[in-house]
């Protein structure tokens, strides 16, 4: 492992593949989902191993409604009753829960589920992991565009006042850092409308490894990854060679 100070303070996943581990497995698709939230306990366990600071995990986008019905349901329940029965693992490992996402369309039960997890969490300090749930990065730009608009309408906030850090403090992120690293797993290449504004200057990692699959050991290798990137944010650094 490299040394701590090429650590990533956050670490983002776009968790992809269960579906086709489920699959190749010759199981139903819920079941690869209930192997996604394996791996969810090991990345968790590795961040805060390896001393990441930010887990975000891309659990649900909004595009996913457009999913089989009963497939989302199952994938609602089963990811908020898994998190409830880890609460306890949580705190004594210091994860904080925070949720992200609209919480609108989700039930009752869902909401209570979700309520729960961040209150009983809400001390932790070793690690705060954050589930995007009912996300869209479009949408959260949306938002917070509107929000800015309405502020400038009443008098709040003058029009040549509206930069970076005002549309930053507006987002859905603006208590978190942005992130350092995204890795997708299975091998795609997109971002899949996740985190657009705050991944600019994010480092990229695409394993061919499917999620459920995902383990401590891939973890290492894409904070090796990470390691190993120079990082310019724009800047020309002389002497050293581009890497991607």
């Amino acid at each position: 492992m490299s040394n701590k100070h090429h650590i990533p303070e956050h670490v983002a996943i776009i968790m992809d593949g269960n579906g086709r581990w489920a699959k190749q497995h010759g199981k139903e698709r819920y079941e690869g989902h209930i192997a996604g939230v394996e791996s969810v306990r090991r990345a968790v366990e590795s961040a805060a191993k390896y001393g990441v600071k930010w887990l975000t995990l891309y659990a649900f986008s909004t595009e996913n409604w457009g999913r089989p019905t009963a497939e989302v349901n199952a994938i609602m329940e089963l990811f908020c009753k898994s998190v409830v029965a880890e609460s306890p693992s949580l705190i004594k490992q210091g994860v904080r829960v925070q949720i992200i996402g609209e919480k609108t369309h989700f039930s009752d039960s869902v909401l209570k589920m979700i309520d729960q997890i961040e209150q009983t969490t809400a001390e932790g300090k070793t690690l705060t992991l954050v589930l995007a749930f009912n996300y869209s990065s479009r949408r959260e730009l949306m938002l917070a565009t509107q929000a800015i608009c309405e502020r400038v309408a009443k008098g709040e906030l003058r029009s040549e006042e509206v930069n970076e850090e005002v549309i930053t403090n507006h987002l859905m992120t603006h208590s978190m850092p942005d992130p350092d690293l995204i890795v997708r797993t299975s091998g795609e290449c997109r971002l899949s409308n996740f985190l657009l504004w705050q991944a600019s200057y994010a480092e990229f990692y695409f394993p061919e490894v499917l999620w459920p699959d995902f383990d401590d050991a891939e973890f290492k290798k894409a904070l090796d990854v990470y390691a190993s990137r120079e990082r310019r944010y724009g800047l020309v650094i002389e002497d050293k060679e581009a890497k991607c």
